[in-house]
């Protein structure tokens, strides 16, 4: 094995191979897709959409599709957040769903409710639905009294009423699935339907086996990675960390590095050549080459690492961000440029770090179509409205010059 270092092009390059986000993976379905990059995180944006497109040029039509067919699926998953992900990993993210723990019931035992209450609001929810797939409010409606208002002071804390608290735990307990009203996963109407067959009916996994599962999973997403960067992740405390990856056989990067992989990973990394022409791909913010890691620092350039917007509070180096403020430019792995979507123009805003070229142009092209023609815009998240982006947006077209 080569003894010199593993150069910031070379890792860089690496990661977004392992992402898929090098050559595209034609012909790939949409859950093939996730099962390879890692789970889409879902806030009722455009990401998952993002995700897809960059990586195997899917159609929005072929994704919402998979939705339909339950190939891929939005679920609650590890700290409780939701994911876009592959059936293959329904069980797994249930789980440790499970495991995070009821924060919003340990705020309704202080509101006065009881988990016999909760019980039985569960048994009702589920009867109203066996006449098939109902809104919130049908449900609310069909079961009557057993889901209550908690008052304005629920209302303050969050939880108007009792009926969330069923439709979680129905949902995480795998006998509903919440579906979006109008297919599509980037926004936040839903309808809820019964499950059959329960995706949890076979599953034996333990808490620390699926803690073990999910840390085999992150490290073939976006090994190298450090246990730092899996912790949070996962949301687990340092020993429960620790103990998930102790048996994966990682390995150091180098001697005395921090970043884990596999073995057979390290032998691959050694062997591979990155691409000599530039790969471009816009992605979403939340792309799991960021997020799995959260440390868009390591995909820039150190000329890059001063370059600032002027948001909301002022202007911010981007180094000196916990996230992106806008969506992400990647060259083989490098953060090359920001972008956003004016509703207004019908067009991609962008702040190059790179000078602009033919490919590079073409990339945004196709990515401006897409979302021009299949999507409509393209939100961070659920928040995120034409409205409240002008300011980015203004912050981009004056960095851009």
């Amino acid at each position: 094995m080569p003894r010199q270092s593993v150069t910031p092009e070379l890792l860089r390059a690496w990661w977004a191979h392992k992402q898929g986000l090098l050559e595209p993976l034609a012909s790939a379905t949409p859950a093939a897709v996730l099962a390879r990059a890692g789970w889409a995180r879902s806030v009722a944006g455009a990401g998952p959409y993002l995700t897809l497109h960059a990586r195997a040029g899917l159609s929005r039509e072929a994704v919402d599709a998979a939705v339909a067919a339950v190939e891929i699926h939005e679920l609650p998953a590890a700290r409780s957040c939701t994911y876009v992900l592959p059936a293959s990993d329904y069980a797994l993210a249930l789980t440790l769903a499970a495991a995070a723990g009821d924060g919003e019931m340990k705020l309704a035992l202080k509101l006065g409710v009881t988990p016999k209450e909760v019980d039985a609001l569960c048994d009702a929810v589920l009867l109203a639905l066996k006449n098939g797939p109902a809104e919130p409010d049908r449900i609310r409606a069909t079961v009557g009294p057993k889901a209550r208002s908690l008052g304005a002071d629920g209302r303050r804390k969050g939880l108007a009423s009792t009926l969330p608290l069923a439709l979680d735990r129905l949902q995480v307990s795998g006998h509903i699935r919440r579906l979006p009203t109008n297919g599509r996963l980037d926004q936040q109407r839903y309808r809820y339907a019964l499950w059959n067959p329960n995706p949890l009916k076979n599953c034996k996994l333990s808490s620390a086996e699926a803690y073990t599962a999910l840390a085999r999973l992150y490290f073939q997403w976006i090994g190298p990675a450090t246990p730092a960067e899996f912790q949070w992740f996962s949301g687990l405390g340092v020993k429960t960390a620790a103990e998930a990856l102790a048996s994966l056989g990682l390995v150091p990067l180098e001697t005395g590095s921090d970043r884990l992989l596999f073995p057979h990973d390290l032998d691959a990394l050694w062997s591979f050549k990155p691409p000599a022409d530039p790969v471009y791909r816009l992605v979403s913010s939340l792309d799991s080459l960021v997020l799995l890691r959260r440390d868009h620092r390591s995909l820039m350039d150190p000329a890059d690492l001063d370059r600032s917007l002027e948001l909301a509070h002022g202007p911010a180096s981007l180094s000196s961000l916990a996230d992106l403020p806008c969506h992400a430019i990647l060259d083989r792995g490098r953060l090359v440029g920001l972008w956003d979507y004016d509703p207004a123009s019908e067009s991609i805003v962008c702040f190059n770090f790179i000078q602009r070229n033919k490919d590079l142009d073409a990339a945004i092209k196709n990515t401006e179509e897409y979302v021009r023609t299949q999507l409509g815009d393209a939100r961070s998240f659920s928040l995120d409205s034409p409205k409240s982006r002008l300011r980015r947006l203004a912050a981009l077209r004056q960095a851009a010059g």
